[in-house]
């Protein structure tokens, strides 16, 4: 007898998908409800690039003189270096508004879309740096944000 396969995912690209918000105070990261995420900024059509938003965890090597095999238990978590590239506006009003150095918030991924019932990501954020990137190509000007991930992010939280 086999195993009992699972239910293939049901694929999908992010573009027209997956939504961002900024939300300034949640009072439970773990239960966001839909005024406060009503209350937040979609910031999705002005992303042009993602980097990090990543939660990984360590390994604790736990070795013993019975065996040479190295065995392990799971140690820290913690979350990649993680930024956000947005479109800057000629003239000025832009996520610039929203996001100054040292802004705490919350970033909000919908990788499903705003749909309830669907599943959410909730990162604490603080924002470590908002940049300027020139060049001369025919390329649309853009400010990349760092943000410091300030506590555990609430993963695949139903979305209200």
């Amino acid at each position: 007898m086999a195993a009992t396969p699972i239910t293939p995912a049901k694929r999908f690209i992010r573009p027209g998908v997956t939504k961002c918000y900024w939300v300034v105070s949640i009072s439970n990261i773990l239960a966001p409800t839909r005024t406060e995420l009503n209350l937040g900024k979609d910031l999705s059509e002005d992303i042009a690039d993602i980097s990090g938003w990543l939660v990984s965890g360590q390994k604790v090597d736990t070795p013993n003189l019975k065996t040479t095999f190295v065995g392990n238990i799971p140690g820290l978590t913690s979350a990649d270096e993680s930024s956000i590239t947005y479109y800057a506006g000629e003239d000025g009003v832009d996520v610039r508004a929203l996001m100054a150095r040292g802004t705490a918030g919350n970033i909000v991924w919908l990788d499903g879309g705003d749909v309830t019932g669907r599943l959410m990501d909730v990162f604490p954020v603080k924002v470590l740096s908002v940049g300027k990137q020139r060049q001369i190509g025919a390329e649309p000007a853009r400010l990349p944000i760092q943000y410091a991930i300030t506590a555990e992010p609430a993963e695949n939280v139903v979305i209200p």
